[in-house]
C-alpha cells in the first residue's frame, strides 16, 4: 500500500512511523499517544565526553602544595589542641591539689625567670619547700603550692610550669659552701 504524490496526496513515505501505523490500521489512536508518552519519560542518554587523561592528585602542582598546605594547617591545630589538653590537665592538677593559701605575714621569696616573686609561707612551709616536700607552680598568672608528686606530673606536662621544686639538693651544694657562717636568727629571706 504505496501512496503517490498525485495532487493533494501526501505519500506515504514522508509521513512519520506514527502516522504510517495509524494509516495502515496497525495500532490505535490510543496505542500511538501511549507510545509517545512512554519515549518522552525515557531519559535521554548521556554523551560521554571526551576524557582527557588527568595527572594524578598528589603530581598536580596546585594541588599538590594545596595539600602540603592543608597537613601543615592540619598539624598546627593539631599541635594547638595538644597543648590546649595540656594546660587544662595542669590547670585541674593544681586546681585539685593546691595547698590552702596561708593568710600570714611571713613570705617565701624565689626568683622566677629574672623576676623575684613572693608566696605567702609560714616557717614550716619554707622548711617543706626546702626539703622539696612541696613546690611552687606557676599557674594562670598565680603561683600555687602542690605537693612535690603532683609537681613531678605537672613537670611532664610543661617544664616551665614548675618553678621551684627539689630545693633541698640545691640547698645542700650551698650549704656545704657556707656551713661555717651562721646566718642571724631575724632573718627570713
Amino acid at each position: 500500500m504505496r501512496l503517490t504524490h498525485e495532487r493533494g496526496k501526501i505519500s506515504f513515505m514522508s509521513m512519520s512511523l506514527r502516522d504510517q501505523l495509524l494509516a495502515a490500521g496497525l495500532v490505535t489512536a490510543k496505542q500511538a499517544r501511549d507510545a509517545e508518552r512512554q519515549q518522552q519519560r525515557q531519559p535521554l542518554p548521556k554523551h560521554k565526553r571526551e576524557s582527557v587523561p588527568e595527572q594524578p592528585r598528589a603530581t598536580r602542582p596546585d594541588t599538590a602544595a594545596k595539600v602540603a598546605r592543608d597537613q601543615a594547617l592540619n598539624r598546627q591545630r593539631q599541635e594547638k589542641a595538644e597543648r590546649k589538653a595540656r594546660q587544662a590537665q595542669i590547670r585541674q592538677l593544681v586546681e585539685q591539689n593546691k595547698l590552702p593559701k596561708l593568710e600570714t605575714e611571713e613570705f617565701y621569696n624565689f626568683v622566677d625567670g629574672n623576676k623575684v616573686r613572693r608566696i605567702w609561707a609560714d616557717a614550716s612551709i619554707r622548711e617543706r619547700l626546702r626539703q622539696g616536700e612541696i613546690a611552687i607552680a606557676r599557674h594562670d598568672g598565680r603561683y600555687e603550692l602542690v605537693p612535690a608528686a603532683i609537681a613531678a606530673r605537672i613537670r611532664e606536662r610543661d617544664e616551665r610550669a614548675v618553678i621551684l621544686s627539689a630545693v633541698a639538693q640545691d640547698s645542700a651544694q650551698s650549704d656545704e659552701a657556707y656551713k661555717d657562717f651562721t646566718v642571724p636568727d631575724d632573718l627570713i629571706w
